[in-house]
């Protein structure tokens, strides 16, 4: 291929992480802020790889029927590549259309990776806006070197001024303190609680002391979320779901996925990656008074939350342990006795964006739990685990997915999983 900048590209699939596939010459090209059916003017931006190239988009020459005038003016194509603010990457596709993609994009790396055919829809949210915007609850904007703070541009740390954030929701959109400048932070978080109060926190950059990169302590802030008649405790730097649905979603997504028939209340049931406890009491809500479960979790304050919010129930306890040593224990001291209760167990696996991995997959299966609810951010994390599983004789039982980020390209999914 001749080694020009600029290239005239045919999309035809969409990837995984919000870009787009064409070919040129045999080699694969991989474009943002495009739509599968387009003929484009790209711009090629990384050569480095054998196997495929990066491109960005800089003019649409034959235009999808799936586009729409990017619900985000700051992240149009219409404006310069490396001034397109990132965090709105399908929000030039409509939205049903964005759901299909999605869609595909899960079901393919499940047939892929765990060789696993499935017919999933992605379900919306209810009391979504017509356009998927005005959903975020919490926000996290960069800060430039002047103050000027703003998204990074996608795959970028280069900061972009805005004016407007249409995914925020009403109260953080009316929040952000526009025309101010913050020197010497690296980025500022406005969070608007379901109790109604409104918050900008400004994050300090870290500090170089020596060799080590020391970064700044912040004292509690407890806060109050409310999910249905339930209300949790957590810190307002700490975790929690931006959508303002996403908690009721996925309480209730977790009840449903739970088999009623291999739950017992009083096996060791756990609660990987547990958080404040949300997904815990779900199952406490569902199954009464006499659950026994432990939640395991990493951030010891979060952990104390949890602690606070489960405490209804007698048999409910929370653990400041990283998910892969806590289940690498109770693989190789559990009795006897444990394993009997742990075989019995029904697992909520609710992992980072970058999945449980091998070694927890083994420690669990090893265990032989009757059943586990994963809770998946990330389909390809979650179709190489559903492969790990397999390997162990699990098998997926139901799967059901949930568009919880429009105008992105991020998915949730719900699964479970039984021995075959």
């Amino acid at each position: 291929m001749p080694q020009t900048d600029e290239v005239d590209l045919d999309i035809t699939n969409v990837a995984h992480g919000g870009v787009f596939v064409a070919r040129h010459e045999g080699r694969v090209v991989f474009v943002p802020d495009t739509i599968p059916g387009e003929r484009i003017r790209a711009r090629v931006t990384d050569r480095k790889h054998d196997s495929f190239w990066r491109a960005e988009a800089i003019e649409i020459v034959e235009a999808a029927p799936e586009r729409q005038k990017h619900i985000w003016d700051a992240a149009s194509i219409d404006r310069a590549p490396d001034a397109r603010a990132g965090g709105a990457e399908f929000g030039h596709i409509r939205l049903d259309h964005q759901r299909e993609l999605k869609r595909q994009v899960l079901v393919d790396a499940l047939q892929r990776m765990a060789k696993l055919e499935s017919d999933v829809t992605v379900e919306p949210v209810g009391g979504e806006t017509a356009d998927g915007t005005g959903w975020r609850t919490r926000v996290r904007l960069q800060v430039g070197a002047g103050g000027e703070f703003g998204p990074f541009a996608a795959r970028s740390h280069h900061v972009v001024p805005v004016t407007d954030l249409p995914l925020a929701d009403a109260a953080v959109a009316a929040t952000v303190p526009y025309g101010q400048t913050f020197p010497g932070a690296e980025s500022i978080d406005v969070v608007a609680t379901s109790a109604g109060a409104e918050h900008v926190l400004v994050n300090e950059a870290p500090v170089k002391r020596g060799k080590r990169i020391v970064r700044p302590r912040y004292r509690p802030m407890p806060i109050r979320e409310t999910v249905g008649d339930r209300e949790f405790q957590l810190d307002l730097r700490g975790f929690w779901q931006v959508h303002r649905r996403a908690a009721a979603t996925l309480t209730e997504a977790v009840q449903s996925a739970v088999d009623e028939a291999l739950f017992d209340p009083r096996a060791a049931n756990l609660d990987l990656y547990g958080g404040v406890g949300l997904l815990a009491a779900a199952l406490g809500d569902r199954f009464g008074s006499t659950l026994r479960i432990t939640s395991v979790e990493s951030d010891e304050r979060a952990t104390d939350y949890a602690a606070e919010n489960l405490s209804e129930w007698l048999g409910a306890q929370a653990v400041t342990d990283r998910v892969e040593k806590f289940v690498a224990q109770l693989a190789s001291t559990a009795s006897a006795a444990d394993r009997s209760r742990l075989k019995a167990a029904t697992v909520v696996l609710d992992p980072p964006r970058s999945g449980a991995g091998r070694a927890v997959v083994d420690a669990l299966a090893s265990l032989a739990p009757a059943q586990i609810v994963y809770v998946a951010c990330d389909p390809v994390a979650l179709a190489r685990d559903v492969a790990s599983f397999a390997g162990h004789g699990y098998g997926v039982r139901t799967l059901r997915a949930f568009d919880l980020f429009p105008n992105t390209h991020h998915v949730e999914a719900v699964a479970t999983l039984t021995p075959q």
